[in-house]
């Protein structure tokens, strides 16, 4: 965790006297939480780079940012997780290891391979590079945005890049204007679009991107995207486990690369259980060190509290455990201070988790911290697999599924069969494929003792006679705006919000298959932007977050999966609970759900921040 800013004058000379240096500290300053170890600027000509400085990592305590190397200079924000590969390729191995910095590593990849140096890179990174005999500026970001880059471009006047957006602003030429079209985006959940922000012309850099700057203008380009066709056959449930465990373990251990005591946050999930449990015992063979976890854990609100499953891991040995009272703590208990630091808006209730957490971590002494987070989505719960039974036509796998999962949740057999198989009833009859249509309502009839005239109507007529009424409506231009009640019915139309929703996120049939669903998870716009506030959550505690579910090569192969991986007797990411057997204690292992927050949300806000809650009101 550093911070990055930079300022490119693009109608000076390139033999113009500075003129950035007053303009990058007060973008710097701005930026002070983020590196308390350094602040240093540079500037030449028309173009100015800022660096704040966070010692984590062991090489990072020789690192002086930016760094200029003949006519290149750079500044960054990075963690290089491939490095030993990078080192041989550029043929750095003139000297040891570890007095090669990941910036030494960036500079000479953009050496060799120009514009094309962000595919070869692994790890977390945002960086800027001045090319002074070309004069041109080439930035890049990593593949998931874990981390930030906002920039705002003035066509002929000027380019300014900042990892927050308050550096942005702290510049009189970046304006300071809301833009209606995002929040239009954040009221209706339509956050497909990775690049705008709450500001109007402050933009970021989409994830997986890299774009070059000249006078002439700004060209952006994808260096690398998902394959949703990528299919990995192996030959045993046994070797997809060893193989995942094998991806997982090099997941975690390049992030424990460090020159300080790491912690992990220990929730009692899966995710964060797995991440404790692998990183503990790299650790320990490693260097013989112990591991910190941070657990959140309520007392008044016992629904919440998953100690049970906390002290399992606990129990394995050769950890340092630190708890917070998460029931001590409320919604808007440190919403001041968090506005302060925050740019855009919160994209869910739960901000004020990561907050005290963060605020422990700090308390402790700690500037690494690892996570869990969005392990769900990486490896996939899988439950669509049971949609794609139901087309496939596997209809005893789907129910043998559907019943399993109904041992271990609060749901009926039938109940995940209405869910998840019976859409496939109104599929066939938009096809008009009547004679399998009427095979599996008999099916369902007598599985299940339902009346087949309501399956017929209910799950085929109904559904068929309401899509071709909206058809006929649409066609005749009186289709309803796609927004929800929140939205203004004016303030839609100001801003085209409906052809908005229509463009990013065009009608289309349900996904027929997990891998399209799982890739559509992993792709859209709202993961960087959970990852951009995870990022300024733990900045303003000058912390580094580090996600192992985040890694390119884990999801890469977890996405490419066969869908009974994910989904298996009823439970999720199966591939990880047998991958992870005598690693994992097994209660963690194999228990079915989590625990649901909500109750402590509502108990916070009804208790804790009552006063705030009846001024509101009685103000209404």
């Amino acid at each position: 965790m550093s911070g990055i800013v930079g300022i490119y004058h693009l109608n000076q000379e390139p033999t113009a006297e500075p003129g950035a240096s007053d303009d990058l500290h007060k973008m710097t300053d701005a930026l002070a939480h983020r590196g308390p170890d350094g602040v240093e600027v540079w500037c030449d000509g028309p173009i100015g780079l800022g660096h704040r400085m966070l010692w984590t990592t062991p090489e990072s305590l020789l690192e002086t940012l930016p760094l200029t190397k003949g006519g290149l200079s750079l500044t960054a924000d990075a963690r290089i997780d491939n490095r030993d590969e990078l080192i041989q390729l550029l043929a750095m191995n003139h000297c040891a290891a570890e007095k090669i910095t990941d910036s030494d590593i960036i500079l000479a990849a953009y050496e060799k391979w120009g514009e094309s140096c962000s595919d070869r890179l692994l790890g977390d990174f945002a960086f800027a590079i001045w090319d002074a005999e070309e004069q041109k500026l080439f930035c890049a970001r990593d593949h998931f945005g874990v981390k930030p880059f906002y920039y705002y471009y003035q066509p002929g006047e000027c380019f300014v890049f900042a990892s927050e957006i308050k550096a942005l602003l702290s510049l009189p030429q970046v304006p300071r204007r809301l833009n209606e079209v995002r929040l239009g985006d954040y009221l209706t959940l339509t956050m497909a679009d990775k690049t705008i922000t709450s500001f109007q012309k402050i933009l970021r850099l989409a994830p997986a991107h890299s774009m070059v700057i000249t006078p002439d203008g700004v060209d952006a380009r994808c260096y690398w995207a998902l394959d949703p066709r990528r299919e990995i056959l192996l030959s045993s449930d046994q070797v997809y486990a060893q193989e995942f465990r094998k991806i997982f373990t090099e997941a975690v251990r390049c992030r424990l690369r460090s020159a300080f005591p790491i912690a992990s946050q220990l929730s009692g999930g899966l995710d964060s259980s797995s991440v404790t449990c692998v990183a503990r015992d790299l650790l320990m063979e490693t260097n013989g060190s112990q591991l910190h976890t941070i657990s959140t854990i309520f007392d008044q609100v016992s629904e919440c509290d998953e100690r049970p499953f906390i002290n399992a891991v606990l129990e394995k040995g050769n950890l340092i455990s630190h708890y917070i009272y998460g029931d001590q703590s409320s919604p808007l208990a440190d919403v001041e201070t968090i506005l302060r630091y925050e740019d855009e808006v919160y994209v869910g209730p739960n901000h004020f988790y990561p907050w005290i957490a963060n605020r422990a971590a700090n308390e402790l002494g700690f500037r690494i911290v690892l996570d869990g987070f969005d392990g769900d989505t990486t490896v996939s719960h899988g439950v669509l697999r049971l949609r794609e039974l139901a087309y496939q036509g596997d209809w005893e796998m789907l129910f043998y599924e559907a019943q399993a999962i109904s041992e271990k949740h609060p749901i009926s057999q039938y109940q995940v069969i209405q869910r998840y198989g019976l859409p496939y009833l109104h599929r066939l009859l938009q096809r008009w494929q009547w004679m399998k249509f009427a095979k599996i309502v008999q099916l369902i009839h007598h599985k299940f003792d339902v009346s087949r005239k309501y399956l017929i109507w209910h799950q085929g007529l109904k559904p068929l006679w309401q899509r071709l009424w909206k058809s006929k409506r649409s066609a005749g231009g009186n289709e309803a705006l796609c927004v929800n009640a929140l939205v203004n019915h004016d303030f839609a139309k100001s801003i085209g919000l409906n052809e908005r929703i229509q463009a990013l996120e065009p009608p289309c049939e349900p996904s027929t298959t997990l891998r399209r669903e799982h890739w559509l998870e992993l792709t859209q716009g709202v993961l960087p932007l959970v990852l951009e506030q995870v990022d300024r959550y733990a900045a303003c505690f000058s912390l580094e977050v580090r996600h192992p579910f985040m890694d390119k090569r884990l999801i890469e192969f977890c996405l490419a999966l066969p869908a009974e991986q994910k989904l298996s007797q009823g439970f999720g990411r199966m591939i990880m609970r047998r991958a992870l057997e005598g690693v994992l204690p097994e209660a963690v292992q194999w228990r079915p759900i989590k625990a649901d927050l909500s109750a402590n949300f509502d108990y916070g806000f009804l208790n804790r921040d009552r006063p705030i809650l009846e001024e509101v009101m009685g103000k209404k």
